[in-house]
């Protein structure tokens, strides 16, 4: 009777303490436990998320999922990214990750990502006590320490994301016994490990990226075991090796990006007509890969992007490229391929990008290449091409809005044509070539160009007036021409704007004798670069100079300025180069050079200025080279000034 009497309280207690969960009362005591654990690590929440965190029900906090059934907590979603209909921002939590949070023995998710200051250690045991666990996601952190050995006993684990945090360590070879693992995402951390053979028993796996790690060694051979794969991203990182021939075996493989490692060898693949059907996006640029491209390269059909840029591949462009009818960018710069640009290039009727440049293509161009109906960007600059006039049907491309003709042996006057293209042109790089003639007046109607590089030619005028229609320019580089006059046009391009567009100038090495009181005199207050040496520029620095807030490097050295130093250069207070040798400047340094607290590089030397260096950082530090020249001049680094 007794013992029926204790079996009836007991499940009283029982069936009363089930209730109180479900009733939502009360969460499970190790829950709780662990969910105030973690709360008490954390000192700053700029969400105000924790501070919700009160009473016993923990179910109903906010970012705490339980289950209906057994009251259990199953997932933590607190991201630092926090969206609404009416707001984005990216809050922040301080602290360390407690590692009693894996007393919540039924969590399936953890999300923590994006909280910057999260710091501490995944915990050790989390592969023990997380048994159910299937998403882990841990990437924007700042948490050390290896990626614990015992999270390869998370057998239902989905998604690993632990991205951007500074963890290290070899990478657990324990890994590979996950056997339902959907995805790895361990990218931007700072593994020094290399990637374990053990990962290829992953058959189910869908997603395996560890792109900007510290992973060292070769790629697993047997990789193209998991069949399922449909994403691998093991780009930046310091690879070696060639690249298996076991990845031609990924059928369901979409996006392979193996780029900048030190990948050596032949591209593999494909080697037959039926292998990665469904490779959409393909980056292999920045490696060491040698050899041709496979001629059955065009075997992949799917191929929407394909970058195979700068490494030492040789040879022709195979024509069975024409077959990858899909295709929107190609990247095959910096390169060794030679031959000719193959016809079925003009069947790429998708394509909207074509970089061939700094190879050993010979010209000429096909006609074909006229069909490229949406191609946009065409870069052919640094070949063998020899194309003495650019092609008239360029200019005829109904979308082509960027062109890049560098190193071609273009001859001759800049032609009319160009200024009638279907497309607006935005960005037109004509340098190093054998140009001739002036700067032509139309050049002012292209009113949408951005960026214009006529740089490296024999182009004899001035600058013509119409340059300064061009409200939209960004970049303007005519360095190394034998262009005269004044440069103050170049500073009344966009006036009527506030802040206008122009962030780099280049006008060295001309012959430009007027127009620097003009700088920083009107719109142009964006300026980042600013190169005018090598003219023979007279007159002084105008203080307006100072207006250019942004200015990170100035160089007008080798011409024939003079004056004092305007103080108003200790306004510049982004400047990282301050380059002014070769001149006649006279005057005592300004102390306000003092304030140029990001000078990184300075020269001064071959003036006539006098008195002392003004004393500290960062004048102090720059070497002897820098003054000499100026007889007038004392003080560290020169010699003490007599008293």
């Amino acid at each position: 009777m007794a013992f029926e009497l204790l079996w009836v309280v007991a499940f009283t207690m029982l069936t009363f303490g089930e209730g109180m969960r479900n009733g939502s009362e009360v969460c499970n005591s190790s829950d709780l436990k662990g969910l105030t654990s973690f709360k008490s690590g954390i000192f700053v929440d700029s969400s105000g998320r924790l501070a919700k965190w009160v009473g016993l029900n923990c179910c109903s906090w906010e970012g705490i999922s339980c289950d209906n059934t057994t009251g259990r907590v199953t997932e933590i979603h607190l991201p630092g990214f926090i969206s609404t209909d009416d707001f984005f921002y990216q809050s922040q939590m301080n602290g360390l990750l407690s590692p009693s949070i894996t007393l919540l023995a039924s969590l399936e998710v953890i999300d923590l990502g994006g909280l910057i200051g999260l710091a501490g250690t995944i915990p050790t045991s989390i592969g023990f006590r997380l048994p159910k666990l299937r998403k882990l996601i841990l990437y924007t952190n700042n948490f050390t320490g290896p990626v614990p050995e015992s999270i390869g006993k998370l057998s239902n684990l989905e998604e690993l994301v632990l991205y951007e945090n500074q963890l290290s360590g070899s990478f657990p070879s324990s890994l590979g016994s996950l056997k339902n693992l959907n995805k790895v995402l361990l990218y931007s951390n700072r593994f020094s490990g290399m990637i374990p053979d053990s990962i290829t028993n992953l058959t189910n796996l869908v997603q395996l990226d560890l792109h900007s790690n510290s992973l060292s060694g070769h790629i697993p051979q047997r990789i193209g075991e998991l069949q399922v794969l449909e994403e691998l991203d093991l780009s930046n990182n310091l690879l070696v090796g060639s690249i298996p021939t076991s990845l031609s075996n990924l059928k369901a493989i979409s996006v392979l990006y193996l780029d900048t490692n030190s990948l050596e060898g032949p591209i593999p693949f494909p080697s037959s007509s039926d292998q990665m059907p469904s490779l959409s996006f393909l980056r292999l640029h920045g490696n060491l890969l040698t050899g041709k491209i496979p001629f059955m390269f065009g075997n992949l059909v799917s191929l929407k992007r394909v970058s195979l840029a700068n490494n030492k591949l040789e040879g022709p462009i195979p024509s069975s490229f024409g077959n990858l009818s899909a295709l929107s960018e190609l990247y095959l710069h910096g390169n060794r391929l030679s031959g000719r640009i193959p016809k079925s290039v003009g069947l790429l009727c998708q394509l909207i990008l074509l970089n061939v440049s700094n190879n050993l293509i010979r010209g000429p161009l096909p006609r074909e290449m006229s069909s490229l109906r949406n191609i946009q960007t065409l870069d052919l600059s640094f070949n063998r091409f020899n194309l003495s006039s650019i092609p008239k049907w360029i200019a005829e491309l109904p979308s082509l809005t960027r062109i890049y003709l560098a190193g071609c042996r273009i001859q001759g006057r800049i032609p009319q044509f160009l200024k009638i293209t279907p497309s607006p042109i935005q960005e037109l790089d004509l340098s190093d070539n054998y140009l001739t003639g002036s700067i032509p007046t139309w050049l002012g109607s292209l009113t949408q160009l951005y960026f214009l590089n006529l740089s490296r030619n024999s182009l004899a005028s001035s600058i013509p007036d119409s340059i300064t229609n061009l409200h939209e320019l960004g970049v303007l580089d005519l360095h190394t021409n034998k262009l005269t006059g004044s440069i103050s046009r170049v500073f009344k391009i966009g006036h009527r704007f506030p802040d206008g567009s122009l962030t780099y100038i280049d006008l060295s090495d001309n012959s430009f004798s007027t127009g620097i009181e003009q700088i920083g005199a009107d719109a142009q207050t964006g300026i980042r670069f600013l190169n005018l040496s090598n003219n023979i520029l007279q007159g002084r620095i105008p203080t307006s100079i100072g207006r250019l807030k942004s200015l990170q490097s100035l160089d007008m050295n080798s011409n024939k300025l003079g004056f004092d130093l305007p103080d108003n250069l200790a306004n510049l207070s982004s400047l990282q180069i301050l380059k002014l040798q070769k001149n006649q400047f006279t005057g005592k340094i300004p102390s306000g050079f003092l304030k140029l607290t990001k000078l990184k590089e300075m020269d001064l030397s071959d003036n006539l200025l006098v008195g002392e260096i003004p004393v500290g950082k960062p004048l102090s530090d720059f070497p002897v080279r820098c003054y000499s020249g100026n007889k007038g001049l004392c003080g560290k680094p020169l010699t003490p000034c007599k008293l």
